[in-house]
């Protein structure tokens, strides 16, 4: 939304967890996935185990409203509401329209209203096709600087971003670009231009990304990486990513390349706190890397270039999850 690192006034956090509380407030109370999600966002993001442990009261629309007085503030709210919100499974009218009318107290708006609205409303088919119609206007957005003006190609490989991806094998060992091609091996993908795809150029920027970060592309890497993401700096295009990536590995309406199909991810073990931890591990960024010139930085030691931008070491790198 503004700025770098996802922050909320001190003065404003206990109405800000309450409020979270109130957005699951329906249909009997949080699902089990819904509660590991808010109380990893709540210890973590915000640094209150405290109420985490004990839960809070939650603050209705109107309550809440009154109390989170900043705009930034309320934008920050509705994604963390919309989180919550697509782990509600089944999604239902009622948790829709609840989140629908903190949206309205706010004074906040976005593209998930009318993804999950139509998802409850109008089935999946028309659900998928608004969101495609989102990724179409923003995943442009996201391609390295210098692939901008490439025309991508569809059907068919690309050799000469292939060959020039490649070429990272004679960089340094320590190199952004060779953990970029190690990551492509390890993962078992192909590097982008290998093979056809509409998205190459998207997914040269996405996975060194990835690589950055330290975030491998699992189910719940993919989430934890967008909420990474956005917590580094909450701009329209990274708020964008998260919701692109709940829609796809939490509401399951498209396939993920890394790991296809999928719902609920967030609900699979250890995957909510690590959320949390990813969430609260870029808000302590200083900068955001994953819109820059990532071919130009890979000659560079990757520890440097982490170091640059202030990317600190996971809690656990042995999880699974990421690789460090």
């Amino acid at each position: 939304m503004s700025g770098v690192g996802f922050r909320v006034p001190d003065r404003l956090v206990e109405p800000f967890i309450a409020g979270l509380c109130g957005v699951m407030d329906v249909d009997g109370g949080p699902t089990d996935e819904q509660a590991a999600v808010w109380g990893a966002v709540v210890t973590h993001l915000l640094g209150r185990g405290d109420l985490a442990a004990t839960g809070v009261a939650p603050l209705d629309p109107a309550a809440t409203a009154a109390a989170l007085d900043d705009p930034v503030t309320r934008h920050r709210f509705h994604e963390l509401a919309l989180t919550l919100e697509a782990c509600r499974h089944p999604l239902t009218s009622e948790q829709v329209e609840r989140v629908e009318a903190y949206c309205d107290a706010l004074g906040v708006d976005g593209p998930d209203r009318t993804i999950f609205r139509d998802l409850v409303r109008a089935g999946t088919e028309q659900a998928a096709a608004d969101f495609r119609r989102f990724l179409d206007r923003t995943l442009g957005e996201r391609v390295d600087p210098p692939l901008r003006d490439v025309p991508a190609v569809a059907d068919a490989p690309e050799p000469e971003l292939a060959e020039a991806l490649l070429a990272f094998e004679s960089l340094p060992d320590d190199s952004l670009g060779r953990a970029f091609l190690d990551f492509h091996t390890r993962n078992r993908l192909d590097v982008p231009g290998v093979s056809a795809s509409p998205i190459n150029h998207f997914f040269v920027g996405h996975d060194m990304t990835h690589v950055i970060a330290g975030i491998e592309p699992t189910g719940p890497g993919e989430v934890a990486l967008s909420a990474f993401q956005m917590a580094v700096d909450d701009t329209p295009l990274n708020t964008a990513a998260l919701l692109a990536s709940l829609v796809v590995h939490e509401a399951g309406l498209e396939r993920s390349p890394s790991v296809g199909a999928e719902a609920g991810i967030l609900s699979t073990p250890g995957a909510a706190e690590l959320l949390g931890q990813e969430l609260a591990r870029g808000a302590e960024c200083t900068g955001d890397f994953s819109l820059v010139d990532h071919l130009a930085l890979a000659p560079l030691p990757l520890a440097e270039v982490r170091s640059r931008f202030g990317v600190r070491p996971p809690v656990d790198p042995g999880d699974g999850h990421h690789w460090w």
